[in-house]
């Protein structure tokens, strides 16, 4: 099954994937190269693009997203992992039109923003005090703001492959974009690097499970050295659960055992909308709080809007149970151990990573990912180009069933 092999010439299959992919999707193509006149790349956010264009999404409901030409998939994606709770969760769109028919952008405190607190402070045992942003990536620079000002110092830790935000992606080296903080970037999972957390150290910043950078788990030892190491020294331990709060009920630190400094969340903790939050024990909190003389403020126009306050209230109401959550990630760890063991009876050159409802295709070629995605779009399953999957509340085990049933079909073929 390799180039060397003459099995399959995997130039020749990408280019006719895409092809195959263009030829269905008239009203799509049409659309990109509308988008490319306005927006760079012919989109706003660049994990979406991939060769040779994005469907247009025209509707989207529970699991299923109904594209511009008609073509119907079961969204496996899930939105990154925002798309937690499905495209349209009756609890969330209630609370959303009872408080837009009260007004909205009003520029003042609100009872919503109490509620959502309490219920953030009430889930994870290691927030006492917390404070709301627009997204993950503005909870981790402010949660790495506090570090710096809670011990004095400069130095933040991060690790390889690693993704806080738009401005916070280590990555292949890191990213042009990242802010000018004073990064000591270790490698990922590795107990024997933790000795450069020193006390030049205000935090280091770490994802329980890598999303971005491939689903990879960190392992409980290095976890458990971390939290060691950095009491050590007086560093804080951020854990950048904005993507893993989901693995428990209680959060990735729940399901670890593990008890960091302070948190950061987002995604699908604002059933859907805009969000994001930061947050730890009050003795660090209280910097935000002038009634004690804190000296920081936190700016953003729409940290407390009515919309996202009002669909994370009810998310966490009414969606977030903790048996919700415990079933689709045993869900996704069934999931992911069944594509496993196909790939490995197939002999195709595919791999699993991942945790929970969080997973990764992983290939040593690229060519052969991009193959699969391509197979599984055709079949009406839609994942990351990348071969990121998350599951949503909504997807079912006859979606699953059906997605590993055309895995197999795939993996039959160019076998």
């Amino acid at each position: 099954m390799s180039d060397d092999g003459g099995v399959i010439d995997l130039d020749a299959a990408v280019t006719d994937a895409r092809q195959r992919y263009a030829d269905r999707r008239p009203n799509s193509a049409r659309l990109a190269a509308e988008a490319a006149t306005v927006m760079p790349g012919g989109n706003t956010r660049s994990v979406l693009h991939f060769a040779p264009f994005p469907f247009r999404v025209a509707t989207a409901h529970g699991a299923r997203i109904t594209d511009v030409d008609g073509f119907t998939y079961v969204d496996l994606l899930g939105n990154y992992t925002a798309g937690l709770l499905g495209h349209s969760p009756d609890a969330v769109k209630r609370a959303v039109v009872e408080r837009l028919e009260q007004g909205w952008s009003i520029g003042a405190t609100h009872e919503l923003e109490i509620e959502l607190a309490r219920l953030v402070c009430e889930r994870f045992t290691s927030i006492e005090q917390v404070r709301f942003t627009n997204s993950g990536t503005e909870a981790n620079l402010m949660a790495i703001g506090l570090a710096k000002h809670h011990t004095g110092r400069a130095g933040v830790v991060v690790f390889e492959e690693g993704y806080h935000g738009g401005v916070l992606s280590f990555a292949h080296g890191g990213s042009p974009l990242n802010v000018p903080h004073e990064f000591v970037v270790l490698p990922f999972d590795a107990v024997e690097a933790l000795d450069a957390v020193d006390e030049r150290v205000a935090c280091a910043v770490v994802e329980p499970v890598q999303g971005s950078g491939g689903c990879r788990v960190a392992s409980s030892a290095f976890l458990e050295a971390l939290r060691r190491r950095t009491a050590e020294v007086g560093a804080l331990l951020v854990f950048d659960e904005v993507m893993t709060s989901r693995l428990h009920p209680g959060g990735a630190q729940a399901r670890f055992g593990i008890t960091p400094d302070l948190t950061t969340l987002g995604k699908y903790l604002g059933g859907g909308m805009s969000f994001g939050a930061f947050g730890g024990r009050r003795s660090i909190m209280q910097a935000f709080d002038p009634a004690v003389g804190g000296p920081l403020t936190q700016a953003g126009t729409f940290n407390n809007n009515v919309v996202s306050m009002a669909a994370g209230a009810a998310a966490m109401r009414h969606v977030l149970t903790p048996e919700k959550l415990v079933a689709v990630n045993d869900r996704g760890d069934a999931l992911r151990e069944r594509l496993a063991d196909l790939f490995a009876a197939t002999g195709v050159p595919l791999a699993t990573n991942g945790l929970g409802s969080m997973l990764q295709i992983e290939a040593p070629d690229d060519r052969w990912r991009e193959l699969f995605f391509h197979a599984m779009v055709d079949a009406s399953f839609y994942l990351a180009r990348r071969g990121m999957i998350a599951l949503s509340f909504e997807v079912t085990d006859g979606d699953l069933d059906g997605f590993c049933a055309a895995a197999e079909a795939w993996c039959l073929d160019v076998r």
